[in-house]
């Protein structure tokens, strides 16, 4: 089996608890590069807030925002985008507020909160690297990207998802990238449906494609896939769904996998 591309979770997988590269991890992706491995990221994160990984993994490859809602390359020209159907968008903000979780609105550049002082936000400014926009309520459902609720009730979290899931799920894809966050946005917005973009645009068969991650949503990517990797830091579901386990995403798990499983080397 030869391995031609790799598809990176981002939070958990990629960078530290700390949000930061390390060493051995940009090291690893070079690594792929020089042997003629494609590398690609996928996150929930909107590509701005992926931008400051490009230079340092001198990547090429287009970056999946919201999950694969919106697919751009490198220097932010838009390749593809996928937005919640705009008369299920009301639907989704009531499951949202019936489990008491915050709501995150993401429509074209713009991050919009209700609360700027609710859970994570400020978390999420700093991993994202820009700032939200404050309204008094989301007036405007149309072009929504994805909508985001949060909370540290994870166990309302998971039964907002399942909910969604059950009441909406034919016209959605939710699922939780953190265990604080639930992720709602279009059905192809997956990243099952960005490995199957990617195979496409490079060729590829699911034998020569490697994916990696540490959350519910990434076991999407898992089955598009010949060779999944699990973090060290995921959850036994999510490890038990994978060909492979790492260390975690703070002992260099992500650049162990590379050397070990895509590269060979130990």
């Amino acid at each position: 089996m030869t391995i031609r591309l790799l598809l990176s979770d981002v939070d958990g997988t990629l960078v530290r608890s700390d949000k930061s590269l390390s060493p051995r991890t940009i090291d690893a992706v070079h690594a792929l590069h020089d042997a003629g491995v494609h590398f690609a990221v996928t996150s929930g994160r909107p590509p701005r807030g992926m931008e400051m990984l490009v230079e340092p993994l001198s990547l090429a490859a287009p970056l999946a925002g919201f999950n694969g809602g919106l697919v751009v390359e490198p220097g932010m020209d838009v390749l593809e985008e996928h937005t919640v159907p705009d008369t299920v968008v009301p639907m989704a903000l009531e499951i949202l507020e019936r489990f008491e979780l915050s709501i995150w609105m993401y429509r074209g550049a713009d991050w919009l909160v209700r609360d700027p002082y609710g859970p994570h936000v400020e978390h999420e400014s700093r991993t994202v690297a820009f700032e939200p926009t404050v309204v008094d309520a989301f007036e405007e459902t149309t072009r929504v990207a994805k909508l985001v609720g949060v909370s540290d009730d994870h166990d309302a979290v998971a039964a907002a998802a399942a909910t969604s899931r059950q009441e909406i799920g034919e016209h959605v894809s939710a699922w939780r990238s953190q265990s604080y966050y639930l992720d709602i946005t279009h059905p192809q917005a997956n990243k099952g449906a960005v490995a199957q973009f990617l195979s496409r645009r490079y060729e590829l068969a699911v034998d020569e494609i490697a994916t990696i991650g540490d959350m519910p949503n990434d076991v999407l990517m898992f089955k598009q896939s010949s060779l999944s990797i699990a973090m060290g830091n995921a959850s036994d579901d999510v490890q038990k769904a994978a060909h492979r386990v790492t260390a975690t995403n703070d002992d260099d798990g992500f650049a162990h996998a590379v050397e070990q499983f895509i590269l060979g080397r130990s």
